[in-house]
């Protein structure tokens, strides 16, 4: 799942025709999709795109050039406070300075009235794919996103607590720019949780600390400081140590 829309453009393209773009990248992103069998409507998480306040991803993310990224957290309980919430944690590939984004992870959607939980996983910018196993609250996932080279990917989620595991072989042309574990909401409408752990997170088999990636707020959540490839979202406030969080004008395009 991604975010919002599609950063982009080419090199010397005015920031207004940048910003236009991806206004009409996520009108695409969030339109209605038959995609796979799932409860919860088909939302599309695509590139970093800029908000006037905090971000679309809140989480870390890191540029270079990379080919894995392996992360796992547990589902926090929610609660919903209007039909529009959604969001969901992943782990991807590409997208922050890139056109498309290679990832996968959990969704939880509110339109229901209740929190509905989806494994899934996305090309953006094709939609998401979701598979049929069970998640619940409290349940520990672990999600990988492995770049095979000629643009193949391996995108592998794993709920250790329900103790299934799904994996795919995905091609598209990613440039591999960029790594993240994040959350994101793409109707930016988060529900209510008190914290999020990420643990486990390594890059190119090195923890995530290694790629010195920069930290992101997000509809009122903020990432705790990264230790081990570890790190907590928790609402404004409820991190002890915030670390120094990237304005708008510092996402790049």
């Amino acid at each position: 799942m991604g975010i919002s829309t599609g950063t982009a453009g080419n090199i010397g393209r005015s920031r207004a025709a940048t910003a236009t773009a991806a206004v009409l990248l996520l009108t695409a992103a969030l339109a209605p999709a038959g995609v796979g069998t799932s409860t919860a409507g088909a939302h599309g998480y695509g590139p970093q795109s800029p908000r006037l306040q905090d971000s679309n991803w809140g989480g870390y993310v890191a540029q270079g050039s990379f080919s894995t990224i392996t992360g796992s957290w547990t589902e926090p309980h929610v609660t919903c406070t209007s039909a529009n919430d959604l969001f969901a944690p992943w782990v991807g590939i590409d997208g922050y300075g890139s056109q498309s984004v290679e990832q996968a992870g959990v969704q939880t959607d509110c339109s229901s009235g209740s929190p509905v939980l989806s494994a899934w996983y996305e090309m953006y910018p094709a939609a998401p794919v979701y598979w049929n196993d069970p998640v619940s609250e409290g349940d520990s996932i672990t999600a990988s996103v492995v770049s095979n080279g000629g643009g193949s990917y391996t995108l592998t989620l794993s709920d250790t607590t329900k103790g299934w595991s799904e994996h795919i072989d995905q091609n598209l042309n990613g440039q591999n720019a960029s790594a993240e574990a994040v959350i994101e909401s793409p109707t930016q409408s988060y529900p209510s949780f008190s914290r999020l752990d990420f643990s486990g997170v390594t890059v190119d088999g090195q923890p995530f600390d290694a790629a010195a990636p920069q930290a992101l707020t997000s509809g009122g959540y903020t990432p705790g400081p990264l230790q081990g490839g570890s790190f907590s979202m928790a609402p404004n406030g409820g991190n002890s140590r915030i670390p120094h969080t990237s304005r708008p004008g510092t996402i790049r395009y």
